[in-house]
């Protein structure tokens, strides 16, 4: 039985969502290790000049603790 813990992180995109939530898992991916899932809570877009610059997407993931 395993014990996992979960944070918040926030990716971004001048794309879109999906790239921004995808971004987010990629990244935490780097320092984090077994990430089982990734909910994302909340998005947001910064806007400039009635434009849409950037995608960011609010996500919990969980992962697994290594004993």
């Amino acid at each position: 039985m395993g014990i996992y813990k979960i944070i918040d992180i926030v990716g971004t995109s001048e794309k879109g969502f999906g790239d921004a939530a995808k971004n987010a898992v990629i990244e935490a991916g780097k320092t984090v290790r077994k990430i089982r899932r990734a909910e994302v809570t909340k998005f947001d877009v910064k806007v400039e000049n009635d434009i849409p610059t950037l995608f960011r997407a609010e996500m919990k993931i969980s992962f697994e603790i290594e004993r």
